[in-house]
């Protein structure tokens, strides 16, 4: 059994700015943790080594969960694989060694269900990480968060600490990335049919052939599910985090582009990058641990289209 956490602990949710570490500073809330350490990028850098050690010396939580990380979709990875690379390993080194000296003794590390092989079986287990090649469109980021859960199985090792990591599936909600370039699939399809409505087009690009299969995983109930966690999970594996339920690109682009009214027709480019053919994860251990997702993805997409549409001027940039 995990060793508990109080609502009295201190817990520094690394990353609280961006779309996971919001959602898990709001799970926390909900379950009466008030004792939250939450600082934006312009108030720690956490590629910054010396500060985050000066950091965590001076406040000293009883809790980290690390969410922080540079993320981005196909584009983004693939034409700065080093940048993803480098920055994600310095971020995680930076944070988890300045928590083992200080003696932090509960630590969540969020991973990614891109840390799997590109061709692991279907849905992906847990046991499948470092069972094959990685997807290259993905790899540099892929190779960091792989290195994030062998530090935490490390550190449980070597100093016995409660440490787990997570892998969470495609994230998205209110708050996302809907950059024109850097966004994840999600995001940038709603972005799409939302100015494709607005500008009265007929027909949307879109890259690929529509066919790869996605599962995606609300903000929100990853917040819940960091928070079960916490509170039950204590194992050096990294534990699946997802719904279990997939859908093909080209569904998703026609949910999307319901929901935003668009009648028009979808043009998908085969000449550009699929990524990965499918990528559905197992939740069998997180179901076993007593949790499930809630939120379905038809009510999630509206959702996370009437945020964008309400906050446009800012979520474009």
């Amino acid at each position: 059994m995990a060793e508990r956490l109080s609502i009295e602990d201190v817990v520094f949710v690394a990353g609280a700015g961006g779309l996971a570490g919001s959602a898990i500073s709001r799970a926390l809330r909900r379950h009466s943790f008030t004792r939250l350490i939450e600082p934006r990028s312009s108030e720690l850098d956490l590629l910054d080594r010396s500060a985050v050690t000066t950091f965590l010396h001076r406040t000293r939580p009883d809790a980290i969960v690390l969410a922080a990380a540079r993320v981005g979709g196909i584009a983004a990875n693939d034409a700065a694989p080093a940048d993803f690379l480098s920055d994600n390993l310095r971020m995680q080194l930076n944070v988890m060694d300045a928590a083992r000296e200080v003696g932090v003794r509960r630590l969540l590390f969020l991973g990614s269900s891109c840390a799997y092989p590109r061709d692991a079986a279907q849905p992906m287990r847990e046991s499948a990480l470092l069972s094959g090649p990685l997807e290259p469109t993905n790899d540099g980021y892929a190779i960091a968060k792989i290195a994030g859960v062998l530090q935490v199985q490390a550190v449980r090792r070597q100093d016995g600490r409660a440490w787990i990591s997570a892998m969470p599936t495609n994230l998205y909600g209110p708050g996302d990335n809907f950059h024109a370039r850097d966004s994840h699939v999600l995001p940038a399809l709603v972005r799409r049919f939302h100015e494709a409505v607005a500008g009265g087009a007929d027909t949307v690009a879109l890259w690929g052939t529509g066919t790869p299969r996605r599962e995606f995983l609300h903000a929100d109930d990853l917040g819940e599910a960091c928070v079960h966690l916490l509170r039950h999970y204590d194992a050096p594996e990294a534990i699946n985090v997802g719904t279990g339920v997939e859908t093909t690109i080209r569904e998703l682009a026609e949910l999307v582009a319901a929901v935003a009214g668009f009648r028009g027709d979808l043009a998908f480019d085969p000449t550009m990058p699929d990524g990965a053919p499918r990528k559905v994860l197992d939740v069998g251990l997180l179901h076993d641990l007593g949790w499930r997702a809630r939120i379905p993805l038809e009510r999630g997409v509206a959702e996370t289209y009437r945020w964008f549409a309400e906050h446009r001027e800012v979520a474009r940039r």
